[in-house]
């Protein structure tokens, strides 16, 4: 469903991404650390579905239909090294910072931070262009609402 999108994502040299392209990526980057623990609960559904519908300014059925697609794409995609940089070479620095703190809200949802979360904000975070400490700041400003 989303190979054109995935191959134009991991081309040598990506073109930036469409609006409507750049939320899918987004929100299917949002799924991946979601899914990550290997479990995608409800609060983890519900802390995406506040992300996208926050961020894109979408009514309660655009939201979980952008959310269906993102699960979809998600499913699809590469490694997420690939894809991830993909990301970064289409979105610009301070959208990256609000999507980090976005992916720590889903992280923290279900009040458990597991190993398989963590270490996969330590690989998204760098490769998204933040720094640990600006990762480690915007863990903070969500554990302390």
């Amino acid at each position: 469903m989303f190979a054109d999108l995935l191959r134009r994502m991991t081309a040598p040299a990506p073109t930036p991404l469409s609006d409507g392209d750049a939320r899918r990526a987004l929100g299917a980057l949002l799924v991946r650390i979601a899914r990550s623990d290997g479990a995608y609960d409800a609060e983890e559904i519900a802390r995406i579905d506040k992300t996208l519908s926050a961020r894109y300014s979408l009514s309660p059925s655009e939201t979980a239909a952008l959310r269906a697609d993102c699960e979809i794409l998600e499913s699809e995609a590469p490694d997420t090294v690939r894809f991830t940089r993909a990301i970064k070479d289409a979105v610009p620095y301070e959208e990256r910072a609000a999507v980090v703190q976005a992916l720590w809200e889903i992280v923290l949802a279900d009040g458990v931070r597991e190993a398989e979360e963590n270490a996969l904000m330590r690989m998204v975070a760098p490769m998204l262009g933040l720094t640990d400490q600006e990762s480690h700041q915007l863990r903070r400003a969500v554990e302390q609402g």
